[in-house]
């Protein structure tokens, strides 16, 4: 089969799932075309632009199957290239607009949100990475098509509801790790994008609690950084000193696995995240997930792994450390959840499974 993947915004996500997509599927040919991952507002407006007109020579291929990722402008795509109307299209949704958390600097810019909207309704398949995923776009889309003014045609939430599945993010064989915990002091790791909507003064409050405890703890903080890092992420790094292990991103990959090996715990406080692979790495290495109860984690982790939200959320997450720093102590083991079903081997025959579905959905 001839499949033409198309990543518009080719974020470390989008790039970590796309390669295993390519690798595990390999009884197919392959095209892909791929557009950095900067300058947001024009990349995702303008990429049917970008590739119409500077890749109209490989869009016109005979392909069997187009994936392409929710940041595609498909259905304007589909309009500069007619070529590409005619051809099953999956879309593959790693996250929505409907369910960021806001940063503060919005304008109120409803466009990416009817462009997620056009480019669920010009595939012929949506498809999600969590159940959470799934939720939020539609209950987003419905709240959107309410609020505007006339001619919405009745039933585009249902019709897009009863297109879609749910099928996370693949891990590669690579990220099971023996764990190797270390003697000492209980080891957290906090390995997500350095930015707002991971939570970084939760981080601080947490961290400034378990400071006035009695716990001995160390904490690796590393992750993907830009050029604006929010300001509690240097209090951060002042107020650990002693405590603080790697801090900053970790360049190799070995580094960065053998981290995880030694952690004890694996931390998130994030505002958002859709799957949350960073804590599914940690997880697949042997840490024990202390993540909130939202988002996407109460599906993917046991509730004993999820602090609570809202009111207090702090306090239940520094209670959950100290906790396990206990265990710790006294010889006791953490227990692990087992994600196997999640890695590549396990999901492949999914995914095949999905892409038959499309090609044919007749084929019972």
């Amino acid at each position: 089969m001839k499949i033409l993947l198309l990543s518009a915004y080719d974020a470390a996500s989008h790039v970590y799932w796309r390669t295993g997509l390519v690798e595990n599927l390999d009884q197919h040919q392959w095209t892909v075309l791929t557009l950095p991952p900067r300058y947001f507002s024009w990349r995702i407006r303008g990429n049917s632009l970008s590739w119409a007109f500077n890749q109209r020579e490989t869009l016109e291929q005979p392909y069997d199957l187009v994936v392409a990722t929710s940041m595609t402008d498909l259905s304007a795509l589909r309009g500069f290239v007619p070529h590409l109307a005619s051809i099953p299209t999956l879309v593959y949704f790693h996250e929505n607009q409907f369910a960021y958390p806001e940063s503060g600097r919005e304008y109120g810019n409803v466009e990416p949100k009817i462009l997620n909207l056009y480019t669920a309704l010009a595939a012929d398949h949506i498809c999600f990475n969590t159940a959470y995923n799934r939720t939020t776009f539609l209950s987003g889309c419905r709240e959107l098509l309410k609020k505007l003014p006339d001619q919405v045609p009745p039933g585009v939430v249902e019709w897009l509801e009863q297109r879609s599945s749910v099928l996370p993010v693949p891990l590669p064989q690579s990220a099971y790790l023996p764990h190797d915990p270390q003697p000492g002091p209980v080891r957290l790791i906090w390995n997500h994008r350095w930015e707002f909507d991971k939570g970084p003064q939760q981080l601080l409050s947490a961290v400034e609690r378990l400071l006035d405890s009695d716990v001995d703890f160390r904490l690796d903080m590393v992750g993907q950084q830009f050029r604006n890092v929010p300001e509690p992420f240097r209090q951060l790094k002042s107020l650990l000193q002693a405590r603080a292990g790697q801090v900053g991103f970790v360049e190799s990959v070995e580094q960065y696995r053998r981290l995880l090996q030694q952690a004890d715990l694996v931390v998130s406080t994030a505002l958002h995240d859709f799957q949350g692979i960073a804590v599914l790495e940690g997880v697949a290495a042997g840490a024990m997930p202390l993540v909130p109860n939202r988002l996407a984690y109460p599906e993917l982790f046991p509730a004993d792994c999820c602090y609570s939200s809202g009111d207090g959320e702090c306090e239940s997450l520094v209670a959950a450390v100290v906790r396990y720093a206990h265990c710790k102590h006294a010889g006791e083991d953490i227990p692990t959840p087992d994600i196997s079903a999640l890695s590549w081997d396990n999901m492949v025959s999914h995914y095949e499974r999905l892409v038959q579905r499309v090609v044919n959905p007749g084929a019972g």
